[in-house]
């Protein structure tokens, strides 16, 4: 019986010293642990008790946990999660399956195949980005792995309207957009987690795939696992959005990222890897 854990990073599983403002007071605060350092600066965390929790569940050999990230390998490889280091990561929001670390060159083969098929190009999606963004609230465009496009913008003076306009004009060149933080992404549809989750589900031979995830981004992943959990806050929890095989938490922030550590926890005990 093998289980496989697939969780979205950034502010599902880890938080930044400005996601914890989701969470509860100061005087309230749990303990944190760091798991990211950049420019010898701490940036993510998770809750000691969630960190614990992952230690234990990913000694099992029974479980593959996977992360599953929008963010780039080099971003991603800044992350130090405690117990076992997982020898599958989902990174580029799909478009990059590491194995023990190093990039499958098949698989980004077979997703470039698909790209070029079924979606308008890289260049014209980031012209637009450019051409369309005001500089008054943006403040960097970024392209990453050559597979996606994403602009750093203060969020607060976004239009929502904005945001609107230019996900339709991206549907209708085979594109989604999602809004993270203070990040606008514009990610090509075939360009998916679920897609990257399958694969190693396939390669491990998992019989159970659990998921858990916030925003837009991570809807795909969620509905592809035989069950899921979203938090009480990101895109997801702010449309409503929810399917039968979701759990929709209450708990918010950092205290989410730990409930979904004790969900998976629970679940794959009830599979038969972990002892209840």
């Amino acid at each position: 019986m093998t289980v496989l854990v697939a969780s979205d990073l950034d502010r599902t599983l880890i938080y930044s010293a400005a996601a914890l403002a989701l969470t509860m007071p100061d005087a309230a605060a749990p303990r944190l642990l760091c798991v990211e350092v950049h420019e010898s600066r701490p940036l993510s965390y998770m809750t000691e008790a969630a960190a614990a929790l992952l230690a234990e569940l990913t000694a099992d050999p029974g479980v593959v946990f996977v992360p599953t990230t929008t963010r780039t390998r080099k971003q991603y490889q800044r992350i130090r999660f405690p117990g076992r280091p997982a020898r599958y990561a989902i990174c580029a929001n799909g478009g990059q399956l590491l194995v023990d670390g190093v990039p499958d060159r098949d698989w980004r083969r077979q997703v470039a195949a698909r790209l070029a098929e079924e979606c308008a190009p890289l260049e014209e999606v980031h012209g637009h980005l450019l051409a369309a963004a005001d500089p008054a609230w943006l403040r960097k465009a970024r392209v990453a792995e050559d597979l996606f496009a994403y602009l750093v913008v203060e969020r607060e003076r976004v239009p929502d309207e904005w945001i609107k306009s230019l996900a339709d004009w991206a549907e209708a060149r085979g594109w989604t957009v999602s809004l993270q933080g203070r990040k606008v992404y514009a990610v090509p549809r075939p360009l998916t987690k679920s897609a990257a989750m399958r694969e190693v589900a396939r390669r491990t031979g998992a019989t159970t795939t659990l998921a858990a995830g916030d925003s837009l981004l991570d809807a795909d992943l969620l509905l592809a696992a035989d069950a899921a959990w979203r938090p009480g806050h990101g895109e997801l929890a702010d449309c409503g959005w929810t399917a039968p095989t979701v759990t929709a938490l209450a708990e918010r922030g950092v205290a989410a990222g730990e409930e979904i550590v004790r969900a998976f926890t629970r679940k794959a005990a009830a599979a038969g890897t972990l002892a209840p």
